[in-house]
């Protein structure tokens, strides 16, 4: 046969669906015309033909019909006599149509390395789609099934089988995925690794908790709701800081839903993370006694310049400012842009109160320590909060927190 299957390349164009049929054309017109190249030394007058149906490909040469013994260019001109062995009719001046037999023409050897060239070709424009489709949608979310779980990432399959990395950091601390799960994330990035892309999830950023958002609340999808800043400690805590653009709607009320219905899906989505939604506004003061939240402030100290903030709040207050792990202070001074500092507003109570320093040689440094971790650098503070608090708060063990309760209350029974 004059022509050659190329049926393992188009299995290749199948794979690769998202190619638009000229660009895969184009290649391997190419390809071929290359081999035409360096068999005959121009292609000018070679005509590639691929039958997409079948997955064949032919090349005709075209000749010109000289007289005979006026032949100058034997690439592009052909001898009366010898035109007329093809067919009796031609006449001097008509071109020549001829199918060229490929196997016999170019050898084994040179056909496999164009398609090997071919399909090589073709596997970089499915790199070079498959870059640009991601790069497109960096900041998406998107939804895919867990191909494996390793310990540093996840590898994990969109629907057309594109391989995605989901790294152990960009991983929620309570995610543990098994194989075949169905997951959501964001894209955060397309990288090129030894001319592979990469294409790198989150669940961790920011803008997942948008994207979720986006989701859940029609109003932010229509814009009628802007999100201004997210600020997370993925899995623990998040703070969202929202605006309406309609004084008709009250942008907390929206996110959360009634009863909780639209926050609560994404809360599950987060693994339990604790979301606070709040009104925005440019007032830094009260943005940042809405960021404290669940805490109530009593008073604020500013300064601008430096860009911090004394808040003065009741004694029971404090905890909850500071939150579990330090989280909730943390999360405001990201939100507002301010380092916050908190104090007791009640003297009067610090006046019959110990520091938890002075019970150093009764209770261990690092107990005393896990307690100042949340506000708790009293005695009172310590008392003043339920057991089971303590325990949420701190991670401490009940017979450790009760045994530290009870060295406080005997030292207050003492006085």
């Amino acid at each position: 046969m004059a022509s050659i299957n190329l049926i393992d390349s188009f299995q290749e164009f199948k794979d690769a669906e998202n190619i638009d049929r000229p660009t895969l054309m184009k290649v391997m017109e190419d390809v071929f015309k290359t081999l035409i190249r360096k068999k005959y030394g121009s292609d000018e007058n070679f005509d590639v033909i691929v039958n997409d149906q079948k997955g064949d490909l032919e090349i005709f040469r075209r000749r010109t019909i000289v007289e005979n013994d006026d032949l100058y260019n034997t690439l592009t001109e052909i001898e009366y006599k010898d035109a007329i062995k093809v067919e009796p009719d031609y006449q001097v001046g008509e071109e020549l149509y001829e199918e060229v037999d490929i196997q016999k023409e170019f050898g084994r050897r040179a056909i496999l390395a164009g398609k090997q060239t071919l399909a090589a070709r073709i596997n970089d424009l499915k790199k070079n789609f498959l870059v640009k489709k991601y790069e497109d949608r960096i900041g998406d979310i998107i939804t895919g099934e867990v191909y494996q779980a390793w310990k540093k990432e996840a590898l994990v399959l969109d629907e057309d089988g594109n391989e995605m990395i989901l790294p152990k950091s960009e991983q929620i601390p309570a995610d543990h995925f098994k194989k075949g799960e169905t997951i959501r994330a964001v894209v955060k990035k397309v990288e090129l690794k030894n001319s592979q892309a990469v294409i790198i999830l989150s669940r961790t950023s920011p803008s997942f908790l948008e994207k979720l958002l986006e989701i859940e609340v029609p109003e932010i999808f229509d814009g009628l709701i802007v999100v201004k800043k997210i600020v997370r400690d993925p899995g623990e805590r998040a703070k969202v800081a929202v605006e309406s653009y309609d004084d008709r709607i009250d942008p907390v009320g929206a996110c959360v839903g009634m009863k909780g219905s639209r926050i609560h899906g994404i809360v599950r989505e987060l693994k339990n993370e604790n979301i606070d939604v709040i009104n925005w506004t440019s007032n830094v003061q009260l943005l940042i006694q809405r960021s404290l939240t669940p805490a109530k402030i009593t008073s604020i100290e500013l300064d601008q310049e430096k860009k911090h903030a004394k808040v003065y709040l009741k004694s029971d207050q404090v905890s909850l400012a500071i939150g579990r792990r330090g989280v909730n202070i943390k999360l405001a001074s990201e939100l507002t842009g301010y380092e916050i500092d908190v104090f007791r507003d009640n003297e009067e109570e610090e006046d019959y109160d110990i520091d938890l320093d002075e019970f150093a040689d009764e209770i261990e440094g690092w107990i005393i320590d896990a307690l100042k971790a949340v506000g708790c650098d009293t005695a009172l503070s310590v008392l003043d909060l339920p057991v089971k608090e303590l325990e949420k708060r701190t991670d401490l063990e009940v017979e450790t927190i009760e045994e530290v309760r009870k060295i406080l209350k005997a030292e207050f029974e003492n006085e």
